[in-house]
């Protein structure tokens, strides 16, 4: 690894910027940003993946080409949070459950092997860094963009949740990255969109936001990235989080001790590229005191980036210092980090009650016990309909669970495409009803979209009329239920005991009249519905606990 004296600035520069791009091979975009422009890091999408092993290789390609270019080893990252955020959903790649599903289990032990599991195999495919936890505290229902990806509302559960996931992540030699600095649970918009506040005095922040961040400092998180989001208790200017050096340096560095990496959300984002423009925002990232820029997706903003800060360097409104501290970190973290191999499990003793769940993180340099599985894709699938049973929540039942095996089902499915700016297009295609039918024979389903027009509500509620037991399944990122998937629920229960499943967020029901029965499973990825066919005929009594309070 070059020493710092020997980079020119463009290549120290270089360094501070993460780099998504869009091929599944090293295209023009890439080639151009690594041999060029030296940048410190990349970050994968879906768009990216086409198998494991066409994923490891490319890792492979981007190193050895930024070896040629006389760089730094790269570092890889990915956003692999589980559930319904994963980047990677391919073959090889283990569906882990999502945050609040986690949450609704009660128990961190869960988080730990889950992010075990993750950790050992982004390692195997040649990724360094997990742009996971996300440690925000989902207190609002009508958040559109963390919801789910929240462990709940609790911020000592998020705490203990967040700190097993950071725990589990660099047990594997991968960088965990607690997010959204300072928090983005208590909001009601997305700031992929547009400008977001979080109103709340400091004494509620300390309670509430910052919590689950002080506890992932002292369990040694390797990196903090930044929410484009504005605290005025914090920075009284009205200015997101990650352009604030109140926020980055003073609260973050200073007061709470942080020595780690700091790394901005995407600066394309429209919180922070609609006021600033990419190139302004960055210096001022820089300046607000994070060591890695995240330009995920366009060429001619992730150049402009770059060239801004070298300028804002050789101009003087940027000290070199502040560059080389910058750089410091990020060689630091990329001696510890990139391309170590690691593949050992830790064992960690948490309490099963998420109320103040006591775990004890395992520092970086301490001596791990290894528990190497003997067949790991076994052991997996076990952890994973494990995790599933002890996660799905049976809120109110009257009694028409289990299904009754002598009568006719009839299953209302929605066909998931992508419903926030987060995720990305969903490529599973198993149904509760062909679930179902595996158990129990011959099943009617009626697919729909997220968003059914009233029509098509209209041929549903004239199809199902005869029908003895209704499932109807309800699907949203948000608070606000869909004006069709309302429609459909309401029309359906003046006729018939509905059994109503939320996929995803828990809060469908505050939308809906009381139905006969209500369950939640946080997520519809293909284990969880496996598990929730058993749960309706009775072959399982989940034990999951909403995390949330729904009021």
């Amino acid at each position: 690894m070059k020493p710092l004296n020997d980079l020119t600035l463009e290549q120290k520069v270089g360094q501070l910027l993460m780099c998504g791009f869009h091929g599944q091979h090293a295209d023009e975009q890439i080639t151009r940003l690594i041999r060029d422009y030296h940048i410190g890091g990349v970050i994968y999408f879906r768009r990216n993946v086409e198998s494991i092993d066409q994923l490891t290789r490319l890792s492979a390609e981007l190193q050895d080409m930024a070896a040629e270019a006389g760089a730094l080893p790269l570092m890889i990252s990915v956003d692999q949070e589980g559930g319904m955020v994963a980047r990677i959903d391919k073959e090889g790649m283990t569906q882990v459950p999502g945050n609040m599903a986690l949450g609704a289990t009660g128990n961190p032990e869960y988080t730990l092997e889950c992010a075990q599991i993750l950790g050992r195999e982004l390692k195997n495919i040649g990724i360094d860094m997990n742009l996971a936890p996300v440690v925000d505290v989902n207190n609002n229902p009508l958040n559109p963009v963390i919801g789910v990806r929240s462990y709940g509302e609790h911020a000592e559960s998020v705490a203990a949740h967040g700190v097993a996931a950071i725990t589990g992540y660099q047990s594997q030699g991968i960088a965990a990255t607690a997010k959204h600095f300072p928090g983005h649970g208590d909001t009601a918009v997305d700031s992929h969109l547009g400008i977001v506040t979080v109103p709340h005095d400091r004494n509620r922040l300390e309670q509430m936001e910052l919590l689950p961040f002080r506890r992932a400092i002292e369990a040694g998180v390797d990196a903090i990235m930044t929410a484009h989001v504005m605290f005025p208790s914090i920075e009284p200017e009205p200015i997101p989080a990650t352009l604030s050096h109140k926020v980055l340096t003073g609260l973050l560095r200073e007061e709470m001790g942080f020595e780690g990496i700091i790394i901005t959300d995407c600066l394309e984002m429209h919180a922070i590229s609609k006021p600033y423009g990419v190139a302004e925002a960055a210096i001022r990232a820089v300046e607000a005191g994070a060591d890695l820029i995240l330009v995920s997706h366009t060429l001619q903003d992730q150049v402009a980036a770059l060239e801004a800060i070298v300028e804002a360097v050789r101009t003087g409104r940027v000290s070199e210092e502040v560059i080389h501290q910058a750089l410091e970190r990020i060689m630091t973290w990329k001696r510890k980090r990139c391309g170590q191999q690691n593949d050992h499990l830790v064992s960690l003793k948490a309490s099963e009650t998420f109320e103040g769940a006591d775990v004890e993180p395992v520092k970086n340099n301490e001596s791990i016990e290894s528990t190497e599985p003997s067949d790991p894709s076994e052991l997996n699938e076990s952890t994973l309909f494990k995790i599933a049973s002890s996660s799905i929540t049976i809120v109110h039942n009257d009694g028409l669970l289990p299904l009754d095996p002598e009568k006719d089902v009839y299953v209302i499915w929605p066909e998931v495409v992508q419903r926030t700016e987060v995720d990305e297009p969903w490529s599973h295609t198993e149904s509760l009803g062909m679930a179902l039918s595996q158990l129990r024979g011959t099943v009617r389903e009626h697919k729909i979209t997220t968003q059914p027009t009233y029509d098509e509500a209209d041929r549903i509620l004239a199809d199902v009329s005869e029908s003895e037991q209704v499932i109807v399944c309800t699907y949203t990122s948000a608070g606000h239920l869909p004006k069709g998937q309302q429609y459909l629920v309401e029309k359906l229960s003046k006729n018939h005991s509905l059994i109503v499943i939320a996929l995803r967020n828990p809060y469908d029901l505050l939308e809906i009249s009381r139905p006969g029965s209500y369950v939640c499973t946080y997520e519809n990825t293909p284990a969880v519905v496996r598990v929730l066919s058993h749960v309706l005929t009775g072959g399982l009594q989940p034990t999951g606990s909403l995390p949330v309070r729904l009021r």
